[in-house]
């Protein structure tokens, strides 16, 4: 029973330590910087897109205000009573697919994808280009075939 704890703390230890490895590589770590990055720009470009770009539309569009964009399939009810109080027509609510948010949505992904375009085009373009690689020599079929056209000649 020791030796089995004994190995347990000692397969422990060394799975914390290939962990610790893992977790402290320059990718990884990369990795989630990005994608902290990634989350805090995309809310600024949400709040960009809800506080400029959609008043703007609806300047153009006659005050439509993105949330209130919708296709009312079925239109909502109010509950009606008869004189004595009694429920004559239930009320219902509305049926309607919202597609203002998704249009919304659309939009802040369009400026997202422009924007890490952008970026990652401005990386590549800093990137040194490599050099080009040293022409390889004759291979051996080449030479031989070099040697027969010499000895020919002769």
């Amino acid at each position: 029973m020791a030796n089995f704890v004994h190995y347990q703390n000692r397969h422990n230890m060394g799975m914390l330590k290939e962990f610790k490895e893992f977790a402290m590589k320059g990718n990884l770590v990369d990795i989630a910087v990005g994608f902290v990055m990634g989350a805090a720009f995309t809310k600024l470009v949400t709040a960009f897109t809800g506080g400029i770009v959609s008043p703007l539309i609806s300047l153009l569009t006659d005050k439509v205000n993105f949330q209130d964009l919708k296709w009312v399939l079925r239109p909502g009810v109010a509950e009606v009573k008869d004189a004595a109080g009694a429920v004559s027509v239930p009320a219902s609510a509305e049926v309607a697919i919202t597609y203002g948010n998704f249009l919304q949505s659309t939009i802040d992904f369009l400026i997202v994808a422009f924007v890490m375009f952008m970026v990652v085009k401005a990386v590549n373009a800093m990137k040194k280009p490599e050099a080009p690689a040293a022409p390889a020599g004759p291979t051996e079929d080449q030479k031989l075939l070099t040697e027969i056209r010499d000895l020919l000649k002769k």
